[in-house]
């Protein structure tokens, strides 16, 4: 007994790339919450994992991004000049305002109710033409067979990104997840980062180039025609920005859908209820959105001194890490029984697409896409086994929360 209490004392309470941290963060959200809410980690970041601190701190004006501030502090004094962190500077997603009130102006026209919605029936056409190419097989990979297609082709569509080049996409590897850990990049990390960063802008650049010969009905276009109040993005901005809307338009819906359908066969009774009353999809896509979020943390800086934060003074240029997987759990907001999965749940809010003015652009997208491929899966492959739900093979982030693989036959 004495021995059991000295290794859970020893080992980190916030550990987020260990293995068993990554298979399963909830037990060590939950004492995360219970022991120290406001958690100051191994990197000097305080780590809210209670839904109040998380939410005050994503709508909250004294907390912003400092993007650059917070690399220099990690990596020193020269980090701007490595390719990956000069991109990553220019995204609306790690900008203040006025930097970020103008580049999501610019950017936001895309994602407006009315479009995402007319976007329906080509969403629904994917979906079909996908399951289409594997049905006769009897198996197929959830991820790269099913849920990664989908959300590639249609933020495809939306860049237009030309058909001919979007194989390409379709087989790149999925390698930008650690870039948004909180654990800092190896050399070997970040030199593979700027490798890829450095693909992806070349591409870019060409692409735009098309663009501007050619003209298209798609967001390229549109940007590079783009006058919002006399202010267009510059090249830089362009690029950096291109490759944010296309990792997060496809990354984190290929990870709803992944871990969604994972969360419905590991509880059989869900996925009865689901296939038997359609009607609820919705919802069923709020409540797997909250069980297990497909993006788990997002993070800001203070930018003035924070007299009480869940109890703690946290000084000015601090990091503050949200867990938005542990607030989706916190029995504070949830009180009937958080860690069960449960399609029926009333008044879901869940943090899965943060909050304040970054709250994601693609929420909606997301939702729809999520909501078409599991309910047209359920319908149309209703025999439908995983072949390993009990111990699936899970990528190796912490932020980006999605499985490597996920085998299933019919």
């Amino acid at each position: 007994m004495t021995e059991h209490v000295q290794a859970a004392t020893t080992e980190p309470l916030f550990n987020p790339l260990s293995p068993d941290f990554i298979r399963d963060p909830y037990p060590h959200y939950e004492r995360l919450r219970t022991t120290d809410p406001v958690h100051l980690n191994a990197h000097g970041a305080f780590v809210t994992s209670r839904h109040a601190e998380t939410s005050l701190v994503l709508r909250d004006r004294r907390f912003g991004k400092d993007f650059v501030g917070r690399q220099i502090r990690r990596y020193g004094p020269r980090a701007m000049e490595e390719p990956v962190f000069r991109s990553m500077s220019h995204w609306m997603l790690q900008q203040d305002p006025p930097d970020h009130t103008r580049l999501r102006g610019l950017v936001v026209k895309a994602f407006t109710a009315r479009r995402v919605e007319d976007m329906r029936p080509r969403i629904q056409e994917v979906v079909d033409q996908t399951l289409d190419a594997v049905i006769g097989n009897g198996h197929m990979d959830m991820i790269e067979d099913f849920a990664f297609r989908l959300p590639v082709t249609i933020i495809c569509d939306m860049l237009g990104i030309p058909e001919e080049h979007r194989e390409v996409f379709h087989k790149s590897s999925r390698y930008g997840g650690r870039l948004l850990d909180p654990v800092p990049l190896t050399p070997d990390e970040i030199k593979q980062a700027n490798a890829g960063t450095m693909t992806a802008q070349m591409y870019f650049q060409q692409l735009f180039e098309l663009r501007r010969r050619t003209p298209g009905d798609d967001l390229i276009t549109q940007l590079l025609q783009a006058e919002e109040a006399g202010s267009k993005l510059t090249n830089e901005e362009l690029t950096a920005n291109i490759i944010l809307l296309f990792g997060a338009g496809h990354e984190t819906t290929v990870n709803l859908i992944g871990n969604g359908l994972l969360a419905l066969h590991r509880n059989p009774d869900q996925l009865a209820l689901l296939q038997s009353d359609p009607s609820l999809t919705t919802n069923a896509i709020e409540e797997l959105l909250r069980y297990d979020s497909s993006v788990q943390m997002t993070g800001r800086v203070t930018l003035e001194d924070i007299e009480d934060l869940g109890g703690r003074r946290i000084p000015k240029g601090e990091t503050v890490l949200c867990l938005l997987g542990s607030a989706n759990r916190d029995p504070a907001v949830y009180p009937d029984r958080p860690d069960r999965l449960d399609i029926t749940r009333s008044n879901v809010r869940p943090l899965s697409f943060g909050g304040g003015i970054h709250f994601c652009l693609g929420a909606q997208l997301a939702r729809i896409e999520a909501e078409i491929a599991i309910a047209t899966l359920l319908r149309r492959l209703p025999e439908l086994k995983l072949d390993n739900a009990e111990n699936p093979q899970w990528r190796p982030t912490f932020v980006l929360r999605g499985l490597k693989e996920l085998p299933a036959s019919w």
